[in-house]
């Protein structure tokens, strides 16, 4: 069963239709949408300061969200995929966003709808993502604009992840 604690009196809120894995952990002021997956050993860690999850989002193996004390929630959007071993934290994700494996998004970063951060790039504090492009690197830099096929890949792959979902909900 997964870990869902309460932190101070306040404990997590999770959507409708959600798969959150055995080995997950959720505390504190978390809320997740409806739809949403949080895969095995990810840890969404809402101690410190709020975060919200909005609804079809899936973390990945490995995630951690977190947030900074006294200064930033963490605020990601609708339709998000956030990829393995990535680290969201402090920060504002719009709606659909790929995150990709590996990547670390910091403090007070805003990461507009419609974009693409590759794997293992870093998002720097402060940083503004425009909508509509692909980021990599270190630091992350816009590399080029999102494809007619990268834009429909951030519509379908919410849709996958509650598809794989159901393979362990309705068993």
């Amino acid at each position: 069963m997964a870990t869902i604690l309460s932190v101070k009196g306040i404990s997590p809120t999770i959507g409708s239709s959600c798969f959150i894995a055995e080995n997950a952990t959720i505390v504190g002021e978390a809320v997740i949408g409806d739809h949403c997956s949080v895969w095995f050993n990810a840890v969404v860690r809402a101690d410190v300061n709020y975060i919200r999850i909005g609804n079809y989002t899936n973390i990945q193996d490995g995630v951690v969200i977190h947030c900074t004390y006294q200064k930033n929630g963490t605020d990601i959007g609708n339709y998000v995929n956030v990829g393995h071993n990535a680290i969201v934290h402090g920060c504002v994700v719009h709606d659909y966003v790929l995150i990709g494996m590996g990547a670390i998004v910091m403090d007070r970063a805003v990461v507009e709808s419609n974009v693409i951060i590759a794997a293992g790039a870093v998002v720097l504090e402060d940083a503004h993502l425009e909508s509509g492009f692909l980021y990599a690197g270190i630091p992350a830099k816009k590399i080029k604009p999102l494809t007619a096929e990268q834009l429909a890949l951030l519509k379908q792959l919410p849709h996958n992840y509650v598809h794989y979902s159901s393979w362990f909900t309705n068993s």
